[in-house]
């Protein structure tokens, strides 16, 4: 039993890494424009606005807290916000208007034109994050859309001036480790237009 467990557990790694190798040329060019709409965010005053639901929201509070807190430079705070970790304005939606406007209320009240909404999702199928990205056209927003299994749903509400970063699996787990890497490469390529390059640390 405990061979066939390693052997289970050996087999994520491999799988999990040849997907980022497989996707590694098709979302280089998406993530490259992503860190593109950051910059003209950043750069001009604006601010991040991340949201998610399970495991995605996670990944956006992951995000902020880099944005935020620093990824592995030393710079000036990035503004950033992760829209489910305000737990008192989630309940108080929902009761009102339900779980999928929870997003969509924020989005109306904090952002504004030249802000961006970073949308995560496995599947692209979330009622809520729908909304959100109706709610963040309507305040001029771009958005960045960070999902798998083709899109779905998501991938229709995007604009032209959006950015769809779509992770080319069906298995959650790996569509959810490679939007982790995606969520790094934006860090990093953000503290590399803000800093400059920067030697890679010796092993």
């Amino acid at each position: 039993m405990p061979v066939m467990l390693e052997q289970r557990i050996e087999q994520h790694f491999i799988d999990s890494a040849d997907l980022k190798y497989q996707a590694a040329q098709g979302l280089s060019k998406p993530i490259a424009a992503a860190v593109q709409a950051l910059m003209v965010c950043v750069t001009s005053g604006g601010k991040v606005l991340a949201c998610g639901n399970g495991g995605a929201a996670a990944a956006a509070q992951a995000f902020v807290a880099s944005f935020v807190g620093g990824f592995e430079r030393d710079r000036p705070e990035l503004a950033a916000l992760a829209l489910a970790n305000d737990s008192a304005t989630l309940t108080a939606v929902a009761d009102g208007h339900g779980f999928d406007a929870v997003y969509a209320r924020q989005l109306r009240a904090l952002g504004g034109s030249g802000d961006v909404l970073l949308a995560i999702s496995v599947d692209g199928r979330c009622a809520g994050l729908l909304q959100a990205i109706a709610a963040a056209h309507e305040r001029e927003m771009v958005v960045i859309g960070l999902t798998g299994h083709g899109g779905g749903p998501m991938a229709q509400a995007l604009r032209d001036t959006d950015v769809h970063i779509c992770v080319p699996h069906e298995r959650p787990a790996r569509v959810l480790e490679v939007q982790m890497l995606a969520l790094h490469c934006l860090c990093d390529a953000v503290d590399t237009q803000l800093l400059g390059e920067q030697e890679e640390p010796s092993p």
